[in-house]
């Protein structure tokens, strides 16, 4: 062969020795791995220290499942609307000479508000005043002439047909006075507009008319609204499926309503009120019903336009039997907790929770009040489990007979 055929050869043959070479160097540090593991047991996991602690108890904290009265809740997102919102309007036309309110400010029921120029309604009225005098006064005059006539009539010195007439203008006079005195009333109306009052209880918000301003009845903008915030309303929606729940606590009269900051973080009692109204049909696109709670709202935390967590109260369980709700652990084959027993053995036993929240899981069936469950450690037990119980650092810290602060609850479905 010549030299550029033998140079390909050499190539070839030069890749296999080196494909070889690190292939003889892969096994040399699995044999080396594996004699070091043979003569140094202590470096690979040891089963007897497995078996050694496997015998030594598990440190829990456990709780005492309690039986007490625990009420129901069910929760809601709401939207704060005011009690009453008027918006204040012109109803004749003319010159606003005042305004005498600012805005921002509590007015109450009978409050001058502003006032138009009222000269012209007074000029009416008076009109109306002199027109109603005048035409009495010729109905006084036709009763003196109805008087003669009648007593001519009797002793026929004149016909019955003046007598008649004369009747006829009484009467007409009389029409004329009622008609006079409703356009007096019309008048008297008119001018009382030009005094605009306050007609609820409530906050003005931001004025939309300056004094010196011709304001007219058909203006579609309002001089200024205002909203009665006490007491305030809370509009939210629930699931259908809680209708039968909530229409009982209606009829009850026990439906409390809670109204609860929405903004995040720790739930913040604003305001207790009840609930009020539970509207006549269900929202066929949502599945929803809509209700509508009042609050007092003494102290103006609840604002028109806000959003709020309801918490509607619809029932109270009766002695049940309460757990914290980090004693319920979930598994494939439902809700179980572990029992300590004699011994403190940690024994797994399945319950079934009805009423849950932040504060309290409700078992009704699996456990009894006075029993010992594990609130923390659960992770680490298996049925039979030998424990230790560890005091909790809270309770340290603060003492059993510390209250917790109200969280957000939820209805199980």
């Amino acid at each position: 062969m010549d030299a550029l055929t033998r140079e390909p050869v050499r190539t070839r043959a030069r890749s296999r020795l080196r494909g070889w070479g690190v292939t003889l160097l892969c096994l040399l540090v699995v044999a080396a791995i594996g004699w070091a593991i043979w003569f140094f047991p202590s470096a690979a996991p040891s089963t007897k220290g497995r078996d050694r602690d496997a015998g030594q108890a598990i440190p829990v904290l456990a709780a005492v499942a309690a039986t007490k009265d625990v009420p129901v809740y069910l929760d809601g997102l709401g939207t704060v609307q005011a009690f009453n919102t008027v918006t204040m309007k012109a109803m004749v036309d003319g010159p606003l000479l005042s305004v005498n309110f600012k805005e921002g400010q509590d007015v109450h029921k009978g409050d001058v508000l502003a006032q138009i120029d009222p000269r012209t309604y007074q000029a009416a009225l008076d009109n109306a005043t002199a027109k109603k005098a005048q035409d009495e006064a010729q109905l006084a005059n036709a009763r003196l002439d109805l008087a003669r006539y009648q007593k001519l009539v009797a002793n026929n010195y004149t016909s019955a047909q003046q007598a008649d007439t004369s009747k006829a203008q009484v009467a007409q006079f009389q029409a004329l006075v009622q008609q006079d005195q409703a356009q007096i009333d019309t008048a008297r109306t008119q001018l009382s507009y030009t005094t605009i009052v306050a007609p609820i209880d409530g906050r003005t918000g931001i004025r939309q008319l300056d004094a010196g301003n011709i304001v007219h009845a058909a203006d579609p903008i309002g001089m200024v609204v205002i909203t009665q915030l006490q007491p305030i309303s809370v509009l939210f929606t629930l699931p259908q499926q809680t209708l039968p729940a909530v229409a009982r606590a209606l009829a009850a009269g026990r439906a409390t309503a809670l109204a609860q900051d929405a903004t995040g973080g720790a739930s913040r009692l604003l305001d207790t009120g009840a609930l009020t109204v539970l509207d006549n049909q269900v929202d066929s696109t949502t599945g929803t019903i809509k209700l509508k709670a009042t609050f007092p709202n003494a102290q103006s935390r609840l604002w028109p336009g806000g959003f709020v967590n309801v918490r509607l109260q619809v029932d109270v369980a009766k002695d049940a039997v309460v757990v914290p709700p980090a004693a319920i652990q979930r598994g494939p084959r439902g809700a179980y907790v572990f029992v300590i027993g004699d011994g403190d053995t940690a024994k797994r036993q399945a319950v079934t929770v009805g009423y849950e929240d932040e504060q309290a899981s409700v078992v009704t069936a699996g456990l009894k009040g006075g029993e010992k469950v594990v609130i923390d450690g659960a992770s680490r037990l298996s049925d039979g489990s030998k424990v230790s119980l560890a005091k909790p650092d809270a309770e340290a810290a603060t003492g059993p007979g510390q209250p917790t602060a109200p969280g957000t609850s939820r209805q199980r479905q």
